[in-house]
């Protein structure tokens, strides 16, 4: 017996969505039954409204075929879908031990060279990428910080926005935040080596959308104070700001090593997406974890 994602009725004989992934009952089985993000993307899926006597449109249909299967439920990518924020999640701890390998086999320059982005080396472009999923070595609050703000928020944005969306705001804003950081870090402070590595901006674009999709959803700050999260972003976006304007904080290692350019870049990005895309599909009115009661099980606004 399995629990509709939907309504939290238990349900005999589930339907499982090929788009989103997720499990309903027969009452929310249908996509446009259960605001799929995949309704934004459907382009006649699997050839609904083909003849099978129009070569072009065979053509198309064959093509949205192979991805269905692919990237469908029980395809080879099917995981993935509905499960970005979960993969970048893990991306991110096996990055963090291949820091350590590769610290300890082949030393700091290895390290800097694979997973950090510079301004030394701003065309390693590997480093773009690799500078997201990478994180201190030597401060494990900053891996912790944000996989524990990815694991909370990240499935509620991707849920909303759909995992193709979520992968390029999560990989788009993390790499524009990076080279932004390093970018003012020259122009401000020339000569002086500016560096970044860690999600923290990507991590806050997502928190961005948020506060723009349900500004009063309630977060705990340190788990035990009770804030909405429009306030936590004012007051994230004060913070940060005042701290870049220190003397220094443009530098490789920031004031208190923190890339505060580089999250309030993320925050923007943030920001301007949720306003884009806000008003698209319902959006839940509180977060809930588990267990049935109010507006079902599952993770929710």
């Amino acid at each position: 017996m399995a629990t509709c994602d939907e309504c939290g009725k238990h349900e005999n004989m589930p339907y499982q969505c090929r788009r989103c992934g997720q499990t309903f009952c027969a009452e929310h089985r249908l996509p446009e039954n259960h605001n799929c993000p995949g309704l934004s993307e459907w382009n006649d899926p699997s050839g609904v409204f083909d003849s099978g006597f129009d070569d072009s449109v065979n053509n198309t249909a064959s093509s949205e075929g192979i991805m269905d299967r692919l990237t469908g439920t029980g395809g080879v990518l099917g995981y993935f879908r509905g499960n970005m924020a979960f993969t970048f999640l893990g991306l991110m701890w096996v990055t963090f031990a291949l820091e350590w390998i590769v610290t300890l086999t082949l030393g700091n320059q290895a390290f800097y060279s694979i997973f950090a982005l510079t301004s030394d080396d701003p065309f390693y472009v590997w480093t773009w990428v690799t500078s997201i999923f990478a994180h201190s070595r030597f401060s494990f609050f900053h891996i912790v910080g944000n996989s524990i703000v990815l694991y909370f928020f990240g499935p509620l944005v991707e849920r909303y926005i759909g995992s193709r969306k979520f992968t390029l705001l999560f990989l788009g804003s993390g790499m524009l935040a990076g080279l932004s950081h390093i970018g003012v870090g020259m122009l401000l402070e020339p000569g002086v080596p500016t560096g970044v590595l860690g999600a923290s901006g990507a991590i806050f674009a997502i928190l961005g959308v948020l506060t723009v999709l349900n500004p009063n959803l309630k977060i705990y700050l340190y788990f035990l104070i009770p804030i909405p999260l429009w306030l936590f972003t004012l007051g994230f976006a004060g913070l940060s700001i005042v701290f870049f304007l220190q003397p220094g904080a443009a530098a490789s290692v920031g004031q208190g090593g923190v890339a505060h350019f580089a999250h309030l870049i993320g925050l923007i990005i943030g920001l301007a997406y949720g306003q884009r895309v806000k008003g698209r599909q319902r959006v839940p009115s509180k977060l809930s974890f588990g267990g049935r009661g109010g507006g079902g099980p599952g993770r929710r606004f």
